[in-house]
């Protein structure tokens, strides 16, 4: 079994799209953080790090949670995933 795996990440707020690997045994949390910080980096600006974003699916609206473990959740090659910032 693969370690990672591929997703298209849209960054609504950037208008941007990217492919990303991540871990499939990370927990959600810190797929985001890493997520956070490399379109922060890659786009030259500063996310707020105290700011809570949230990760969801494209094709069904599922809002994942902080605690769940990306391969007990849907999150496969080629999932589609949105990542805004939590109002």
């Amino acid at each position: 079994m693969n370690n990672k795996v591929l997703i298209k990440l849209d960054v609504f707020e950037l208008n941007t799209t990217y492919d990303v690997f991540i871990p499939v045994n990370e927990v959600l949390w810190k797929v985001k953080a890493m997520i956070v910080k490399c379109v922060s980096d890659l786009e030259h600006l500063p996310f707020n790090p105290k700011e809570e974003f949230v990760l969801i699916n494209k094709d069904n609206g599922y809002i994942y949670q902080s605690n769940e473990i990306v391969i007990d959740t849907n999150i496969r090659n080629g999932t589609e995933l949105v990542l805004m910032a939590k109002v």
